[in-house]
C-alpha cells in the first residue's frame, strides 16, 4: 500500500471560513482511494492564521515567535476539523511532532504545525521521509507554480517541471510565519536534500487530483531533484 502525503493549504480548508463543500469532496476522494493508499493529510492555517496574526499585531508589537505560535494553533484547529470528518478511519490524535515514532494501523493520519520556525510544508516533508513516501502532493489554490506571482504580475509564466535547484532560486531563502509561497524555502531545502518529489496543484480540482494519483496526465507542477 502506497503512502500519500497531502500538504493541504489552509487557504482551501478555510478560505474565509471552513469550506464544508471542499471538506466533503476531500473526504470522498480519500475514502474512494484508501483501499490502495494510506493518506497523511497535513493541514495549513490559511485565513484563520492571518486573522489572528493581524488582530494581535494591531494591538501590540508581538514577537515573531508568538505570531508563529498563533499560526501553529490555527493549523491544529484546521487539522482537528479534518480529522473528525473521517471518524474512526483516522488516527485518534492530530500529529503535532513529526519526529516522534508513529504507530498507527489507521489508513488516514492528520497532522498540523509543529513549532516556531517550521511550516506545515516542512512537517509534510519530515512525515514523507519517516513513512517512506517518495512524493508530497501540495494542494494549493493555484493550478501551477509560476515564475512570479500571477496575481500581481501579468508576465508570470506557469512552470510544468522544475528542479529543486531552479525552484529555490525563485523563492525567498528565509521563512516567516505569514510567508506566501507555493512550497516554503525550509521545506524545499529539506525536500531537495532528501530527494523527494513535490507535485503542486489546485487542491479543489479532485478530478485532476485523481488523474495525478493514477499516474495519468494532469495539470500541475512537478518539483524534483
Amino acid at each position: 500500500m502506497h503512502t500519500i502525503v497531502l500538504s493541504v493549504g489552509g487557504s482551501i480548508i478555510a478560505p474565509d471560513k471552513p469550506d464544508h463543500f471542499f471538506l466533503a469532496e476531500l473526504k470522498n476522494f480519500v475514502i474512494k482511494n484508501i483501499s490502495s493508499h494510506r493518506f497523511v493529510i497535513v493541514c495549513g492555517g490559511g485565513k484563520t492564521n492571518r486573522y489572528y496574526n493581524d488582530a494581535a499585531s494591531r494591538v501590540s508589537n508581538v514577537a515573531p515567535e508568538n505570531l508563529d505560535w498563533l499560526g501553529i494553533m490555527a493549523t491544529r484547529l484546521n487539522a482537528e476539523l479534518v480529522r473528525v470528518i473521517f471518524g474512526d478511519l483516522a488516527h485518534s490524535k492530530v500529529i503535532i511532532d513529526p519526529t516522534k515514532a508513529l504507530k498507527s494501523a489507521k489508513p488516514i493520519i492528520v497532522a498540523a504545525g509543529w513549532k516556531p520556525g517550521w511550516s506545515t510544508d516542512y512537517v509534510a516533508v519530515l512525515l514523507a521521509k519517516r513513512l517512506g513516501a517518495e512524493t508530497v502532493l501540495n494542494l494549493t489554490n493555484m493550478d501551477y507554480v509560476y515564475t512570479k506571482d500571477p496575481n500581481i504580475d501579468s508576465t508570470a509564466k506557469r512552470i510544468y517541471d522544475i528542479t529543486w535547484k531552479e525552484y529555490r532560486k525563485l523563492i525567498s531563502s528565509k521563512w516567516s510565519p505569514r510567508l506566501s509561497t507555493p512550497f516554503d524555502p525550509i521545506a524545499s531545502k529539506e525536500a531537495q536534500k532528501s530527494r523527494l518529489r513535490v507535485v503542486s496543484l489546485r487542491g479543489t480540482n479532485f478530478s485532476n487530483l485523481s488523474r495525478c494519483l493514477a499516474g495519468s496526465s494532469f495539470d500541475g507542477t512537478v518539483i524534483h531533484p
